[in-house]
């Protein structure tokens, strides 16, 4: 059985946003590294196998962060908004598709750090009484007019009930 993928994506420049924000962790990750070989070299007694170690998955990661998952998140990613709910998919390995009716909705936010703001991107959060979901990286415009609209919507379906 194949589930058809909601319509709307995220904005393209999502997967630039991924890419520094992978790039940076991987920074982290290669300090670490980093600082074992200076730290082995000074105490010759920690063992050699696990500066190797270190590096093949600094490597990895370093491949997975900056290269694979963000063009497999662009891939999986979408959202689809109606007068009665919220349909969202995401994931890479596990694939969870979301339905949040409109009347459980008690607030919607958006929010962006640094390298969103860079790429005027947005992050919609959408909570209900148990949880909160996300969208990521949608345009800055979109997400205030999406948050605007679902705020409505939510607001409509509560004088229903």
């Amino acid at each position: 059985m194949k589930l058809e993928r909601p319509k709307e994506r995220i904005h393209p420049k999502a997967m630039k946003a991924w890419v520094i924000n992978g790039s940076i962790k991987s920074v982290i990750e290669w300090g670490v590294v980093i600082a074992y070989f200076f730290i082995r070299n000074n105490f010759e007694t920690l063992p050699q196998f696990i500066l190797i170690i270190l590096i093949i998955l600094a490597s990895l990661l370093t491949i997975l962060q900056v290269i694979i998952i963000p063009r497999i998140r662009m891939i999986y990613w979408g959202y689809a908004i109606n007068e009665h709910d919220i349909d969202i998919q995401h994931g890479i390995i596990v694939i969870k598709r979301s339905l949040i009716p409109m009347h459980k909705i008690q607030h919607v936010d958006t929010e962006h750090g640094p390298i969103l703001r860079l790429f005027k991107l947005a992050t919609l959060s959408i909570s209900t009484a148990g949880t909160k979901h996300k969208i990521p990286a949608l345009h800055q415009e979109r997400a205030e007019a999406l948050r605007q609209q679902i705020a409505h919507l939510a607001r409509m379906s509560e004088e229903d009930v």
